[in-house]
């Protein structure tokens, strides 16, 4: 049985994956939670460090036959096999079209464009699934991956699920984004930190990865370590990466116009991501006299802050947060990006 409705879609091509080096404890402690669960749990944390895959496992944890002494899933069971199988009648993988549609089916002629959120129809969905019993028995467990990707229809249905909760049914909520959740959703979750891997962990992991300089891949990441190798293996976005840091890097002899065109057909979003790090970074040198995301250019970043302003600097770092909400669907790339490079060497006019 494949689950193919919107509300039953799984991960494309998913496949189970053990506890990163950096997820033990946080999976001690949600495995001394198993005896006393509440009804939904919030799992959050920065993109990229393994919330989700943290999340599968609690599930696939919770309806396996026999887990392992440290809560883990066996694996040999009917229920880890259905599991891996994506076909278990008590799970349910609630996420947006555009993370379950294939490259294939998206690049179709005249198809329309998956949509990046999470429909109330989606969650309306899982309302035969949340009232029936279970059909091992055990735990009904419904992941919702990411949380903030609901829109508001489709968290106010999720809300009256949870104010009505029925036994046994458990949901998982995994998001980077928190904030943007309803406040009354918030307080019917369980909240549960997923920290971010130490510096050093992560580098280990990453050069266990094979990745070339795991260091700065990091770095320019924001630590989290999954992004970090799937920008590795995948090179999306290096190239653009790499000609938007030696232009800005000499804002003086930057030209807006020309760069930006030669930026508009890599993703905005990868493009304001570097530059919110590198803001970052300009802003820190500045006030701390230290840099995060780029340590291999601390002496270009330290020489830039001194010719820039701290109000300046925050100013942009808002422009830049306002420009990250409309990146996914800019109406002109090109002029999109125009605006922000000129604010961006308007820094270092005055």
């Amino acid at each position: 049985m494949k689950f193919s409705n919107n509300s039953q879609i799984f991960l494309q091509n998913f496949d189970m994956k053990q506890l990163y080096p950096w997820q033990t404890e946080s999976w001690q402690a949600l495995h001394n939670l198993r005896g006393r669960l509440p009804h939904a749990v919030l799992l959050k944390g920065a993109q990229g460090i393994g919330k989700l895959d943290l999340a599968l496992n609690l599930a696939q944890s919770l309806l396996c036959d026999s887990p392992t002494a440290n809560g883990m899933p066996c694996g040999n069971c009917d229920s880890c096999r259905w599991f891996d199988q994506e076909s278990h009648p008590d799970f349910r993988l609630v996420q947006p079209d555009a993370l379950s549609t294939s490259d294939e089916v998206e690049a179709k002629a005249g198809s329309k464009k998956p949509s990046r959120e999470i429909s109330v129809d989606q969650i309306r969905a899982l309302s035969g699934f949340a009232n029936f019993s279970a059909h091992r028995g055990g735990y009904r467990v419904v992941v919702v991956y990411p949380a903030e990707a609901m829109n508001n229809n489709a968290a106010n249905s999720l809300l009256k699920t949870l104010e009505e909760p029925t036994d046994k049914l458990l949901f998982l909520l995994v998001t980077h984004k928190p904030q943007q959740l309803l406040p009354t959703i918030l307080s019917r979750c369980l909240a549960f930190p997923v920290a971010t891997p130490s510096k050093e962990a992560g580098v280990a992991w990453l050069t266990q990865q094979g990745v070339k300089d795991p260091a700065q891949a990091l770095a320019q990441t924001g630590f989290a370590p999954l992004q970090a190798l799937d920008w590795a293996e995948s090179g999306e976005g290096a190239d653009e990466r790499n000609t938007l840091l030696e232009a800005i890097r000499q804002p003086s002899r930057m030209d807006a116009l020309a760069l930006a065109e030669k930026l508009q057909r890599g993703i905005p979003v990868h493009i304001i991501h570097c530059l919110q790090q590198w803001s970052h970074d300009l802003t820190s040198a500045k006030l701390a006299g230290s840099v995060r995301y780029f340590p291999e250019q601390s002496k270009v970043l330290e020489k830039l802050a001194q010719s820039t302003t701290t109000p300046a600097l925050m100013r942009f770092q808002k422009e830049l947060q306002e420009a990250r909400r409309a990146a996914y669907h800019p109406l002109n790339p090109r002029l999109f990006l125009e605006s922000l490079l000129m604010s961006y060497r308007q820094l270092f006019n005055s």
